[in-house]
């Protein structure tokens, strides 16, 4: 075992956007392997490297964006992502008041099929890019074509992992992401097979995947970066977060003390619908209209604050560096729950617990995420979240 000190160097490109250079869309896949990589990592590379030339193009056209561009490659990922968690700590503050999104790419192509991660308003974008690109593996089909018809439907993973350079931006600083890859696993993966002949003659052997990746994480940066309302769906989220209460209220068999949430996804939904409304009236106005101008950036900015309403200052109990009250990983690997994280550990922790300590520590922790949604629609709002009613409900659980 070789222990020694080294230096870790994250390299960083940045396309400063014209109207809002304060707002930044980042891109980012790691750079260091364990073996020859040509999967992981080098495959997201070459499309973050692709990503990179066709913006130069378009830049060396006259173009640039609306917003910034960050281009991030990362070190020392393997070491647990090291490169992306340092910076993401060095300058949390800025981002969590200007970063739009984190749309990463890992092991961009490992096999066959497009496999998506991403915190669900981001959903609907996600699906309507996938339209617009060549399908790579069927002749005069989309990427949305064959996603919708691969396992039985399109199916968006949570991002409650914690395996790849997402994990910093979401589970701590609570900025929305995207994870993408062709390829559901890699039979060779950190191993010698990792090769760029195994990529040749199986993974890809057309490198048309590649191109499909390329197209689909350049297309979300540029919605992302120059839609002058964000294509943010907080609909989606709340239908998700709806989703996850009832797994939950199944899971402790016991809807009853579960059902609190429901009214705060409730009014996160009405939240969603008045924000819809209010960006339909705002990309009908004059574009050099100053006061609509004002009104658009401020309507950006509930929809780029939204995300950050569900971290918890103090973290998670115990874990406290993780902050994100819906999709942090739980304590425990083998949890049936992949989000509510809080609630997940109070459930899991039986250790020397009464059953009045449990339902004590579940109740809190149910608490704890039905303000954290209360806080999201009160920014999508624009409202100041000092009206919150004490909460009374009781809690039993399944020995």
């Amino acid at each position: 075992e070789d222990r020694k000190m080294a230096t870790i160097k994250d390299i960083f490109a940045v396309i400063k956007g014209r109207e809002e250079p304060d707002r930044y869309v980042i891109l980012g896949n790691h750079r260091d392997a364990w073996t020859y990589g040509a999967v992981d990592p080098n495959s997201g590379t070459a499309a973050l490297l692709d990503v990179a030339r066709r913006l130069g193009i378009m830049l060396r056209s006259g173009w640039t964006p609306r917003r910034t561009i960050i281009l991030c490659s990362w070190d020392a990922e393997e070491f647990g992502m090291i490169g992306s968690t340092e910076w993401v700590e060095e300058n949390l503050g800025d981002l969590q008041s200007k970063a739009v999104a984190y749309l990463n790419v890992d092991c961009a192509v490992q096999g066959m099929g497009l496999f998506a991660g991403s915190t669900p308003q981001l959903d609907k974008l996600l699906i309507d890019v996938t339209r617009q690109v060549k399908d790579p593996d069927v002749e005069g089909k989309t990427v949305h074509d064959t996603w919708s018809t691969m396992n039985g439907g399109i199916n968006i993973e949570r991002l409650a992992r914690t395996d790849s350079d997402f994990a910093p931006f979401l589970h701590h600083a609570g900025i929305p992401c995207v994870d993408l890859y062709y390829g559901k696993e890699f039979p060779g993966y950190h191993t010698a097979l990792d090769s760029y002949i195994w990529m040749e003659k199986h993974g890809d052997p057309l490198f048309l995947r590649h191109l499909a990746i390329t197209e689909i994480w350049g297309l979300l940066a540029l919605r992302l970066a120059n839609d002058l309302v964000l294509p943010f769906d907080y609909h989606t989220y709340a239908s998700q977060l709806q989703e996850h209460t009832n797994v939950l209220a199944d899971r402790m068999n016991n809807s009853q003390s579960v059902s609190v949430i429901n009214g705060f996804i409730n009014d996160l939904s009405s939240a969603a619908t008045e924000v819809q409304k209010e960006a339909k009236e705002l990309k009908l106005l004059d574009i050099h209209d100053g006061r609509g101008l004002i009104r658009r950036r401020l309507l950006n900015d509930r929809l780029l604050l939204a995300e950050r309403s569900f971290l918890h200052a103090e973290g998670l109990q115990g874990r406290t560096w993780y902050k994100h009250l819906m999709y942090s990983p739980p304590e425990d690997y083998e949890s049936e729950l992949s989000f509510f994280p809080g609630i997940a550990d109070a459930i899991s922790r039986r250790g020397n617990q009464s059953t009045r300590q449990r339902q004590a520590a579940v109740r809190q922790e149910l608490w704890r995420v039905a303000m954290a949604i209360q806080r999201a629609a009160n920014v999508l709002r624009g409202e100041f979240g000092a009206h919150n009613k004490p909460i009374n409900f009781s809690v039993s659980m399944a020995p």
